[in-house]
């Protein structure tokens, strides 16, 4: 019997005529980066707690007038033939039909545009939008982000309502919030429930090699009652303000079981401006290699606690090395705020665009440093508020070189004690399984170059993928401490 969860888009089920399940993965099984975030210690002598559950109706209320339902359709065509009596399938024409879909979506300003998830309208050759005054408008896809499931629509209408933006840094665990959308096509539903974790990557969100864009993956995970169809809906606080836009939920039906997960507003805002303005991403990089801390590097660089990011490189031009930060670096915040988990630096640092400046707090041979760092492109730093021209072939280039190249490619591994190489440790779908690698073996070399510990690994790595190679050549030692080289296939 197979246990745990699966982790469902809930969205429009594309099915011809009726509704089904999509994009279920195994959240258990898979290896997750850096976990979720320790809860926020609660701020002595300044919390109010209510004497009974808060008045939801004025929140439902402002939400129900400015989410929307999203229908979508795609062409397909499907294929007719027989099998002829060698065994060969031998084609005969074809027939179009059109797979429909249903999703949510939430009206940002008064010019008509909308923001939703990106797998709602992924691959859609119609899209339309219902309104809460049962009006329907025809919408046109301004510009959509996999790496966070974000999408921007455009409608043509006025007298539109609006939601406004929340603080998702200030919400906390235990807050009470209102999931709003169109479940089963049933629409303006609303459903409540509390915060139940932050910072969750639960490794839905898959990786695009061809244009080099990786996943962002920091949900607030919520008890919200939700179902297929809420994907791209509101979560909103008590006072009616947008914390997050509902993305997934964990499920071994495909229907709500408990756990659902949406894009912390701050996050999703700084996507929609984007794509609104230049119709891709502006992606900001600290550029530096990054893994997570864990108890043995915590106790060898003497930290306070097991929390933070690990620099195991920095890239040459890029705004991290012009400040002054070094490999062994403990990342412990950006801009203000704690970033604790891979997760939340990544999080943290993709609300910037390329040329902005942050401050970086440190952890380097037992004391606390700061450092001015000017954000860059892929390429290097960037002067403030230009443009990435190569936003959509960027977008998370570096920044999974700031997870780990090895982990983009389906694989983690850890250093040795004796510096004598890197041992895979885990393994998910990916380019290192295809290739035959398996857990446990030790790898010694990349493309000749001898590889010691963790960060050379990464550095090697990144530098093919920046080369442009389309394979790399790795020598490992296998269980039984046989010399063996794969080819690995980086495409």
């Amino acid at each position: 019997m197979l246990g745990g969860f699966v982790a469902v888009y809930w969205s429009h089920n594309r099915t011809p005529l009726s509704m089904g399940e999509i994009s279920m993965r195994n959240v258990v099984s898979a290896p997750v980066m850096g976990g979720a975030a320790a809860p926020s210690p609660l701020p002595s002598g300044t919390l109010t707690l209510p004497a009974s559950v808060p008045d939801f109706r004025r929140a439902a209320h402002r939400a129900l007038d400015a989410v929307v339902h999203v229908r979508t359709a795609q062409r397909v065509t499907y294929g007719n033939g027989w099998y002829d009596w060698s065994g060969f399938f031998q084609p005969r024409g074809g027939s179009a039909q059109y797979q429909t879909g249903s999703g949510s979506g939430v009206i940002l300003d008064g010019r008509g545009y909308i923001v939703t998830n990106h797998h709602v309208i992924e691959g859609a050759d119609v899209i339309e939008v219902g309104l809460h005054d049962n009006r329907s408008l025809k919408a046109e896809l301004i510009g959509s982000d996999p790496t966070t499931d974000i999408a921007v629509l455009k409608v043509e209408a006025e007298g539109l309502k609006t939601l406004e933006w929340g603080d998702s840094d200030e919400v906390m665990v235990g807050d009470w919030v209102l999931a709003v959308g169109n479940p089963f096509d049933l629409t303006n539903t609303v459903t409540a429930g509390i915060v139940s974790a932050k910072a969750r990557d639960i490794q839905l969100l898959r990786p695009d090699f061809d244009r080099s864009l990786f996943p962002i993956e920091s949900f607030i995970q919520t008890d919200a009652a939700v179902n297929p169809g809420n994907s791209g809906g509101a979560l909103v606080d008590v006072q009616g303000r947008m914390v997050g836009i509902n993305t997934a939920i964990a499920s071994k039906t495909g229907s709500y079981a408990g756990y659902a997960f949406a894009v912390p507003a701050n996050l999703a805002r700084k996507v929609a401006l984007d794509l609104m303005e230049f119709g891709a991403v502006q992606r900001a990089y600290l550029g530096v290699g990054i893994r997570p801390v864990d108890e043995s590097i915590a106790d060898r660089l003497s930290l306070p606690s097991v929390s933070g990011v690990l620099v195991s490189s920095v890239s040459e031009n890029s705004g991290a090395q012009m400040a002054g930060m070094e490999p062994g670096d403990v990342i412990l915040s950006v801009g203000g705020t704690s970033t604790g988990t891979v997760p939340l630096l990544l999080e943290r640092v993709n609300r910037y665009r390329p040329g902005q400046k942050t401050l970086v707090e440190v952890w380097r041979d037992g004391s606390t440093l700061s450092f001015e760092v000017q954000l860059g492109t892929r390429n290097g730093v960037a002067s403030e508020g230009a443009p990435n021209s190569n936003a959509m072939n960027d977008e998370m280039g570096d920044s999974r070189s700031e997870e780990n190249w090895a982990s983009a490619l389906g694989c983690v591994v850890q250093s040795t004690n004796d510096g004598s190489g890197v041992i895979v440790s885990e393994l998910r779908d990916g380019a290192f399984a295809r290739a035959g690698i398996k857990t446990g073996m030790k790898v010694v070399s990349l493309d000749g170059k001898s590889i010691s510990d963790a960060g050379d690994f990464e550095e090697a790595m990144a530098q093919a993928r920046a080369d442009g190679a389309p394979g790399v050549l790795i020598e490992i030692l296998d269980e039984q401490g046989k010399t063996r080289w794969i080819g690995l296939d980086l495409n």
